[in-house]
C-alpha cells in the first residue's frame, strides 16, 4: 500500500525538483516532458545548453533588426514622427466626427468642424474638384450608402446632391504631396491596405 503511494508521487516528487533546480540555479530551463519522444528530448536537452551556456547563445545569429546607428532608419524615424505631429489632430478630429455620439447620422458639421476638415482633407482628396461639383454648401456625417456599418463623411452640394469621400485617401494624397521622400513607406506601414 505504501509503496503504491510513493510509485504515485513519484512524477510529482520529480517535478519539485525540477522546479527547485530551475529557480535554485537561478536559470529559467524548460521542464523535459517525460512523454517525448527521444528525437524531441535530445532537442529539448540541446536547447538547455544553448540557454545555460552563453558562448553557445553567440554561435547563434543576431536577430536582423534596424540599428538605430544606421543613418537611413534615423533620418526615417524622425520623418515618421514629423508627418505623425502634422496629421495627427486632424485624425484624430475626423475619427472623433465619425466614431464617437457628436454627430447622429445625416447631421450636418458645425462651422468650425466643416472649416477645418474642408481645409486640411477634402482639398487634398484626390478627386476633390469632382467631389464638390457646381458647389460646396456644407459636410455631413452619414451612414455609408453600400457599407451600412460604416460611417464616412459627405459633400453636400449647392444643387443638394450629396457624395461621401474619404478621409484616408486626403491623408495619404496630403502625405505624398507634403513628403514625397517618405510617403509610401508611411502610407505603407500605418494606413489599412485598400482603404
Amino acid at each position: 500500500m505504501a509503496a503504491s503511494a510513493l510509485i504515485r508521487g513519484a512524477p510529482l516528487l520529480r517535478l519539485r525538483l525540477q522546479h527547485h533546480h530551475r529557480f535554485a540555479t537561478g536559470l529559467l530551463v524548460p521542464l523535459r516532458r517525460s512523454w517525448c519522444s527521444k528525437e524531441d528530448s535530445t532537442r529539448l536537452e540541446e536547447d538547455d545548453v544553448s540557454v545555460s551556456n552563453p558562448a553557445a547563445l553567440s554561435l547563434r545569429k543576431a536577430p536582423k533588426y534596424s540599428s538605430w546607428d544606421d543613418q537611413n532608419y534615423r533620418r526615417w524615424k524622425d520623418e515618421e514622427a514629423e508627418i505623425w505631429r502634422d496629421i495627427e489632430p486632424i485624425t484624430h478630429l475626423a475619427k472623433d466626427i465619425l466614431h464617437s455620439n457628436r454627430y447622429m447620422d445625416g447631421e450636418q458639421l458645425i462651422a468650425e468642424d466643416e472649416k477645418v476638415v474642408a481645409e486640411r482633407l477634402l482639398a487634398y482628396h484626390p478627386n476633390s474638384d469632382d467631389k464638390i461639383g457646381c458647389g460646396l454648401d456644407s459636410i455631413m456625417v452619414d451612414r455609408h450608402p453600400q457599407f451600412k456599418n460604416s460611417r464616412c463623411l459627405f459633400v453636400v452640394r449647392t444643387d443638394g446632391g450629396w457624395i461621401d469621400f474619404s478621409y484616408q485617401k486626403c491623408l495619404r494624397s496630403y502625405i505624398r504631396m507634403k513628403y514625397p521622400a517618405h510617403a509610401e513607406r508611411f502610407i505603407k506601414e500605418h494606413f489599412k491596405r485598400g482603404s
